[in-house]
């Protein structure tokens, strides 16, 4: 027996179609905001009972609808937002005329709404998608839409729903989004009895607003260290806000784009930013930012789904190039700066262990000790039976303590004192000591500054072995003594066969019988690196690159492990003027703020900071 091919009722149709429309409560609530935002609202309320189960209701005070306009509204592919008939000139978030018949089909749906000039408001109840008419209602100017049980004609639909709690969750990341690409409106959205998020219209010029919406929704600390990005290419612009390297988190849920105003997720635009961020961030590590794409409407397609999240550019190439531009140009710029999210946390822990210890405070520790301290008597020491003790003599031009104002080794005194204190003029100011044989701290004009040497020395190396290779002048060094390095014979033939392509980049490598491989020359900026521990990490990295992959398109992550072994490393003790020349070259190398895996080299803390500690503030 033949299937008879029939035409589907519109109440089938329409419940077909809000499948597609209406996934979750959240998406109810954006196509409802989107609504309200192109109806020019200023002011947008949101509010969700049970997750949106129950209630969603949507409130604003744009420029309303007529009676008749109401009924119009809720009729599947009616809509005021496409004068004409061409889809590649959409100026608005909606377009397609389903929002709301699609509700209305799963759902108990009320509308009221009041236009300018109107004496009254009307009202409308579509249940199911079965339509009551149109009375007069009391209401000011704007609309609003309620939507009581979603989805109960169609239960199916009811049990994939999350808990309350998780659909509200996907609420607050949708008006998030279009909160930060509209800082001109006040949105809230509560749950009935508390308001989860409110955001009020901010001033100032657009990049004012913007980020302090985008402070408002990602936090201080991003408006922080915030860099402003402002590009134009090919008729298109790009503008937002993008973190320091330094900030960054290990998902990309912090990242948020914006084509023509409209959310968009688009993995071309995420790819575009890994892309800029390659020399700064490991691979698991993502940076916070929010950019706002402006295209011709005519050079990017919004018709390709339903949620309206998803685009496609005409020239996707273009779009590419400029994100990846403008981001590495902002980076360039930042210098050495290094988010405030790493002196923030290291004031933290010392407040943390000032107030409470690993395990008593010192003032109670010295007393359970020593018994009852009496007052001090001034700049002195106290001994272990509570008598005042003079201080040794102080060591003119130098310290008391090792190290300190002086090389290692060095006697008290032999520093520069002079030249110290015009080096304390400089951003990362004066070496002053080395601790841990790691950690070089320096005395800035207002405060001090801890640089990790071998994070710092790699950022440096790496930089260098990149503008070597921009300009064809790798600069080598013959080793006097060749380097043999022992290896299973796969990895000996994968490093073999790139042997060419290696020494484009400073590295000559040799066969060595069965098993190993001679290192006869390396790249000069790595000096005395670890060639066995770089050979190994080569051939590993080769094994992810795949045969296919020529090592020049990814020369980031060759330059990076060479760095890595041939930076200053952990443990070696510097000099006075090693030191110093080594924070020279970071004030001068671009990105010297973080190594090529996201952390941050050094820490600030401001004197006005380590004086609140000390109670002197």
């Amino acid at each position: 027996m033949t299937a008879v091919i029939r035409r589907l009722p519109d109440s089938l149709v329409n419940r077909i179609a809000a499948g597609e429309v209406v996934e979750r409560p959240a998406s109810a609530v954006k196509e409802l905001v989107e609504n309200a935002i192109d109806a020019g609202a200023k002011r947008i309320d949101v509010v969700m009972r049970d997750g949106g189960r129950a209630l969603i209701s949507v409130s604003d005070d744009g420029h309303g609808m007529t009676g008749d306009e109401m009924h119009l509204a809720i009729e599947r592919h009616a809509t005021s937002k496409l004068p004409g008939e061409d889809l590649l000139d959409i100026r608005s978030l909606g377009f397609r005329g389903e929002a709301l018949p699609s509700i209305a089909a799963v759902s108990r749906l009320s509308l009221t709404s009041r236009s300018k000039d109107a004496d009254t408001a009307w009202k409308i109840i579509v249940e199911g998608g079965v339509l009551t008419p149109a009375a007069p209602a009391a209401h000011d100017r704007g609309t609003l839409v309620e939507v009581r049980d979603l989805f109960f004609a169609t239960p199916a639909r009811l049990k994939f729903l999350k808990a309350a709690r998780t659909e509200f969750g996907h609420a607050i990341d949708i008006v998030n989004r279009l909160a930060m690409a509209h800082p001109e409106i006040s949105f809230s959205l509560s749950d009935g009895s508390r308001v989860a998020l409110r955001h009020g219209a901010t001033n100032g010029d657009l990049f004012a607003r913007r980020l302090a919406r985008l402070s408002q929704i990602m936090g201080q600390e991003f408006s922080t260290n915030a860099l402003e990005i402002d590009a134009e290419r090919d008729g298109i612009t790009l503008t937002g806000h993008a973190g320091l390297p330094t900030l960054n988190r290990r998902t990309s849920s912090h990242q948020f784009f914006f084509v023509n105003g409209r959310p968009v997720r688009d993995k071309q635009l995420l790819g575009a930013v890994r892309g800029a961020y390659m020399d700064f961030l490991a691979h698991d590590r993502h940076p916070l930012l929010a950019l706002f794409l402006t295209v011709p409407a005519a050079a990017v397609d919004v018709n390709v789904h339903p949620a309206k999240t998803e685009v496609r550019f005409r020239e996707p190439g273009v779009v590419r190039g400029l994100i990846v531009g403008a981001l590495k140009h902002a980076l360039a710029a930042a210098g050495h700066r290094s988010a405030t999210t790493a002196s923030n946390q290291a004031l933290g822990a010392l407040q943390a262990t000032t107030a409470s210890g690993p395990g008593m405070p010192f003032a109670a520790a010295a007393q359970g000790a020593w018994g009852q301290m009496p007052p001090r008597p001034g700049p002195g020491l106290m001994s272990r039976a509570g008598q005042y003790q003079a201080p040794p003599p102080f060591a003119a031009g130098g310290s008391n303590l090792p190290e300190l104002n002086a090389a290692p080794g060095a006697a008290p005194g032999a520093a520069d004192t002079d030249a110290g204190a015009a080096a304390e003029a400089f951003p990362l100011g004066a070496a002053r000591a080395q601790l841990h044989a790691t950690y070089i701290v320096a005395q800035s004009s207002d405060g001090i500054v801890i640089v990790d040497q071998h994070a710092a020395h790699e950022r440096l190396v790496y930089e260098e072995m990149k503008a070597a290779m921009a300009d064809d002048d790798i600069k080598r060094q013959i080793l006097l003594i060749p380097e043999v390095v022992e290896l299973e014979e796969p990895a000996v033939d994968r490093l073999l066969a790139r042997a060419e392509e290696l020494a484009e980049i400073g590295l000559l490598l040799e066969g060595f019988g069965t098993g190993a491989i001679v290192v006869r020359e390396v790249p000069a900026a790595i000096g005395d690196g670890d060639v066995q521990g770089l050979v190994r990490d080569l051939a590993d990295e080769l094994t992810e690159l795949g045969e296919a992959l020529a090592l020049k398109d990814r020369l980031a992550d060759v330059c990076g492990t060479m760095a890595c072994h041939g930076s200053v490393r952990a443990g070696r003790r510097l000099s006075g003027d090693e030191m110093n020349a080594l924070l020279r070259q970071m004030e001068a190398t671009p990105h010297s703020g973080q190594c090529n895996h996201g952390r941050p080299t050094y820490v600030e803390l401001k004197l006005a900071d380590i004086e609140k500690l000390f109670g002197r503030r």
